[in-house]
């Protein structure tokens, strides 16, 4: 009985502690706050956004399936589209040191200039500290938060989980689709999906 009671309690944190961390980033649910620097060495903090759309895309440009996003030019007119019409576009990138995609901010402002991409920002999370709070798996991993700060798109960025580019002229692209729809007034279609790319490599 006593060590039925004492696996109940062990069992009980474990379930509320799970339940936490999954509710940080369930959709309809409350974005994690995060501070976080760029490649220009500018703070970020979600705060600062209050009142706009965000996106946060989480990246590493040694992937091939980013590689198909942006060596296709993809993902630079997404970035280029929302952006103008004032949504904050934050890609994160959370490698960490020793790590494959880990960049200094020399690198990365040099790689964001190759590519001709346009985010907001670029947010360094070395320390995976803005990726576990999401619990960003992939990259990419996509997330759009509403101006209220909630979540409100999570999953992949579109329907075609390949690293080839010809797919992406066929592909339905959730987060355009989540965007529109919320701007509209809308509900989100289609507002959770399983994300496909590589794994984040996080510090270890």
């Amino acid at each position: 009985m006593v060590n039925r009671f004492a696996f109940a309690i062990v069992l009980g944190v474990f379930v509320a502690a799970g339940v936490h961390s999954v509710a940080a980033t369930r959709v309809g649910g409350p974005a994690p706050v995060f501070t976080a620097t760029d490649n220009q060495g500018k703070t970020h903090t979600l705060s600062d956004y209050k009142g706009k759309f965000v996106v946060l895309e989480w990246h590493n440009e040694g992937c091939p399936y980013v590689k198909k996003h942006y060596g296709s030019g993809n993902m630079q007119a997404l970035q280029k589209e929302w952006t103008g019409k004032g949504v904050v576009w934050l890609t994160v990138v959370s490698s960490g040191p020793g790590q494959q995609g880990h960049v200094t901010a020399e690198q990365s402002q040099e790689y964001v200039r190759a590519q001709q991409a346009s985010p907001t920002a670029v947010l360094l999370d070395s320390s995976g500290e803005v990726g576990h709070a999401y619990g960003a798996k992939t990259s990419p991993h996509m997330f759009v938060i509403d101006p209220e700060g909630v979540v409100i798109y999570n999953g992949a960025i579109d329907n075609q989980p390949t690293p080839d580019p010809a797919t992406i002229a066929s592909a339905t692209n959730y987060v355009s689709a989540a965007l529109t729809e919320a701007m509209s007034r809308a509900p989100v279609t289609t507002a959770s999906t399983q994300p496909y790319g590589c794994s984040i490599k996080y510090a270890k």
